[in-house]
């Protein structure tokens, strides 16, 4: 072989291996790339797979919490944003405030922050009728809609704008019976015949993380803290007159709403 035809076929054999690299890289750029595109769609389905739900961030005078708003008690929900938008909270108190209990405000009437006055008698003019959903319980940071008594109201409906948060406390097997018996017992009174047995699952947050639980299957459950654990905590050892009113105004300020698949805003 002479020595022109040596040189071509050293230049052809390095433009066929040249060639077959950049096949290779190619593959293998291309592969990468459809990896990176089955893990996007893989995680827009997954966020598609969320619900969506509605959040509700109270700026107060003692802090800023957020809530998680039900999409199982639309009524409550819906209700709750459009008020939320239209200001009507702004400028509230908090109105009745029990430390191991809960934190209550809602009344438009405490704008007016008489000093010694009893709120708790104001709303929007309507009630909302009850969704109290099964699988929604008074587990501390549970948010739940005030109302009238059996008495009066035997359907349960809810205020229309009064609601509290749980502070709640941690319970045990007997403090746990205590609250079944009391349960049964409003509704016996209230001609309902279904008794009540607090599941096993809540018992363990009951007993480990703490709640209300005699409020169970009373009260409308329509959504749970997410944030500002803190700031509960700090109003319900606000000191208070005989009202249980707090002797320094805790007021909201704002509520702001936003939607988001996220679980929690943490």
């Amino acid at each position: 072989m002479e020595e022109s035809d040596l040189i071509k076929f050293h230049s052809l054999f390095l433009t066929k291996t040249y060639m077959k690299r950049t096949q290779n890289r190619i593959k293998s750029v291309s592969k990468l790339l459809l990896i990176a595109t089955l893990f996007l769609l893989s995680a827009k389905q997954t966020e598609a797979k969320r619900p969506l739900y509605y959040y509700a961030t109270l700026n107060t005078t003692a802090g800023e919490m957020t809530i998680r708003l039900y999409n199982e008690t639309p009524l409550h929900r819906d209700n709750f944003i459009k008020l939320s938008k239209s200001g009507f909270f702004d400028g509230i108190i908090f109105h009745r405030v029990i430390d191991n209990f809960m934190i209550q405000c809602g009344d438009p009437e405490s704008k007016e922050r008489e000093q010694g006055k009893k709120y708790g008698n104001g709303g929007p003019g309507y009630n909302i009728p009850a969704e109290i959903v099964p699988g929604l319980y008074h587990k501390k940071g549970a948010v739940g809609a005030a109302r009238m008594g059996d008495d009066v109201n035997p359907e349960r409906e809810s205020s229309g704008s009064q609601f509290y948060i749980v502070k709640g406390k941690l319970f045990d097997d007997e403090t746990l019976k205590s609250s079944e018996e009391r349960i049964n017992s409003r509704n016996a009174s209230n001609n309902i015949s279904t008794t009540h047995t607090i599941p096993q699952e809540w018992r363990e947050i009951y007993k480990q993380i703490g709640g209300t639980p005699h409020l169970d299957t009373q009260y409308t459950v329509f959504g749970e803290l997410v944030s500002g654990e803190d700031v509960v905590e700090k109003i319900s050892i606000s000191k208070t007159d005989k009202n249980d009113r707090p002797l320094e105004d805790v007021i909201i300020i704002s509520i702001k709403i936003k939607k988001s698949r996220k679980l929690t805003t943490k």
